[in-house]
């Protein structure tokens, strides 16, 4: 799809069906867009602009026999309008596409990574003799340079005359660790060979081009996810290369000024100048990408958790002096989202998702036109199961069920109720109660334990309670420790209902037979089950709802039926009534505000209310 930002709003101009299986590869270069997918093409497109739309037309397809292109880069050779193609993948090799005339041609193939590329980003001369620059990150947890400049005689006479001796000592190095690689593993070969690439200009006058290794960077410690240059700007002209990988860190690159020159000034001697990110190798699959924002000040780097990290540079003369801040980022659910409910009060929202986590979202006030700014207070479950749904207990607990047959409570430690009443988000009034700072997840553990000590860890937010915790924080330290355990169900939960009062809790699991099909009604002060099961459907409950004063329990289920539950004397839910009305299955319910009626969705495109004319006369059955 393409897309046009119209002032504020971006709108859809332009969508092509472009390939037979799925795209793992987008670049774009003035008017062409390059798409790469699991099918082993790579389609290069022309984007003809209109008024309204965008219409797309296929240039040429590039056929890579079997590999799939996990990264590509478009370009034009310095002092050109020839286009330079790189493309990467499944496979250790950098190719490099002219198009000198109407079609590209496979021109070049740059050896040296041991591992799939997963990166490519080219950078444009910024002065009158500067080379093309691409840059390439691989599984192998380097990143490699590659000069692209006019190749002239005079720089094969100087080669000849100054490095002759140089190049037979590298070449047998070279040699060596070819032998040694084809029997070892481990090995990196580091290839100085000089490619030479040849164009034909408008007037059919053959041009030259060398494509040279420049560099090596080592610094991550996993695979490299993207690489983005800095944008060039008066106040700051030196190349700087940020690089993400799945150890969870992000990397500023430079050309070093204090280490050994070139004859023109250059340096192949590549320093790292900025590392942010987190300590201690891989964790929740680390940043699979970074970019630039706000006029090169930002680096942003995102993950698999759904969140985002940002970065923001002071100014400074100097660049080694610079002087970089963590800010606040986007953050929230990475998968779809399951559950939704809010604090009793109103004050915040907790959500459940199949991303395997709980997120609490809070409205934080502001100096802003708009008063109030939303903002993921915490993350209080990261879970090893899909979760369903949430519901609040009171103000400061909460219960969740996941694709397991157990439903969890948690409650809120000492760190948020700190937070909540330092932002002005809530007021708990809460004086003698002693609760532990944090929580934590034991090695090979689902429960979070309580940590009774203070966490003094770096990333800790009881360090800076006066502002809210950034991603980093969020995945770390604002987990909310497990206080009970609700067993009962034979098989996975599926769905979960919270009283109005707060005093029940109603759980369901996946059922295809009347045995299984039952709801299990626990007291919130004891998490102990009240009477017997609630029988009557015969396939999976799928939703469960509380009249507003808790005296009847309404269920829907995948048997297209509904069921109402009254309350007894004894304390105990009794069936009292229940239809089918439908025709395909049932997937949601709810009550009125005034609890005489409630209503059903159903997977037959209706919805349904009733009226329940018995709660004129409740004496019939309470």
């Amino acid at each position: 799809m393409h897309w046009r930002k119209y002032r504020s709003q971006w709108k859809s101009t332009g969508k092509v069906h472009a390939h037979a299986n799925a795209i793992s590869s987008l670049c774009t270069f003035k008017d062409y867009v390059v798409s790469g997918a699991s099918d082993s093409l790579v389609k290069i497109w022309r984007v003809v602009h209109k008024d309204d739309a965008d219409d797309f037309t296929i240039d040429q397809v590039l056929a890579l026999q079997g590999r799939y292109a996990l990264s590509l880069a478009l370009s034009v050779l310095p002092k050109t309008d020839v286009f330079v193609l790189a493309t990467a993948g499944t496979d250790t090799s950098v190719q490099l596409w002219l198009r000198s005339g109407e079609i590209f041609t496979h021109s070049s193939t740059l050896a040296g990574h041991e591992d799939w590329i997963r990166s490519l980003a080219f950078k444009s001369p910024d002065e009158e003799d500067a080379p093309l620059v691409l840059a390439s990150g691989s599984q192998d947890a380097t990143i490699r340079l590659w000069n692209i400049e006019p190749w002239r005689r005079e720089m094969a006479i100087q080669s000849q005359q100054t490095g002759s001796i140089e190049d037979e000592l590298l070449d047998t190095f070279e040699t060596a660790l070819g032998d040694v690689g084809d029997t070892e593993e481990g090995t990196r070969q580091i290839s100085l060979k000089r490619h030479i690439l040849t164009i034909k200009s408008e007037q059919s006058i053959a041009q030259q081009f060398s494509v040279t290794f420049d560099a090596l960077l080592v610094g991550h410690e996993a695979g490299v996810t993207s690489l983005s240059w800095r944008p060039s700007s008066l106040s700051n002209r030196t190349s700087t290369l940020l690089s993400t990988s799945t150890d969870s860190s992000l990397i500023l690159w430079s050309p070093s000024t204090f280490l050994s020159h070139s004859h023109n000034g250059g340096t192949s001697i590549w320093v790292n100048r900025q590392r942010f990110g987190d300590i201690g190798g891989q964790r929740l699959g680390g940043f699979v990408g970074g970019s630039w924002a706000n006029g090169s000040r930002d680096a942003l780097a995102w993950g698999w958790a759904g969140g985002w990290r940002r970065w923001r540079c002071a100014n400074s003369d100097e660049e080694s002096n610079e002087s970089w801040t963590e800010l606040g980022a986007i953050s929230g659910h990475s998968g779809p989202v399951k559950g939704l409910d809010w604090s009793p009060g109103g004050e915040y929202i907790i959500s459940a998702g199949v991303d395997q986590t709980t997120r609490i979202h809070g409205a934080i006030p502001t100096n802003a036109p708009v008063s109030l700014s939303w903002h993921e207070l915490s993350r209080p479950q990261v879970h090893g199961y899909d979760l369903l749904n949430v519901s609040f207990v009171d103000s400061l607990r909460f219960v969740s069920i996941a694709d397991e047959k157990v439903a969890r409570v948690f409650e809120a430690p000492q760190d948020f109720v700190d937070l909540i009443q330092t932002l002005q988000i809530a007021n708990v009034v809460e004086h003698t109660r002693i609760r532990p700072v944090t929580a934590s997840v034991p090695p090979l553990g689902l429960s979070n334990k309580a940590s009774a000590v203070e966490n003094n860890n770096a990333g800790s937010i009881a360090e800076k309670p006066t502002r809210r915790p950034f991603e980093g924080e969020l995945a770390l330290s604002t987990l909310w420790p497990e206080v009970e355990k609700i067993f009962g169900h034979g098989y996975e939960s599926i769905t979960l209902g919270v009283s109005n009062s707060r005093r029940f809790i109603a759980t369901a699991c996946k059922a295809t037979s009347p045995e299984h099909a039952v709801i299990r009604v626990y007291d919130t002060a004891t998490y102990k089950q009240i009477g017997q099961p609630l029988q009557g459907h015969t396939l999976s409950v799928t939703r469960i709802a509380f009249s507003p004063d808790d005296k009847l329990v309404l269920s829907v289920s995948r048997d297209r039926s509904w069921r109402l539950f009254g309350l007894q004397e004894s304390g105990e839910y009794l069936p009292i009534a229940a239809d089918k009305s439908h025709g395909r299955i049932i997937w949601d319910c709810t009550w009125a505000s005034e609890g005489d009626i409630f209503a059903t969705a159903s997977r037959d495109k209706t919805a349904c209310d009733r009226v329940t004319e018995m709660l004129h006369n409740r004496s019939d059955y309470l």
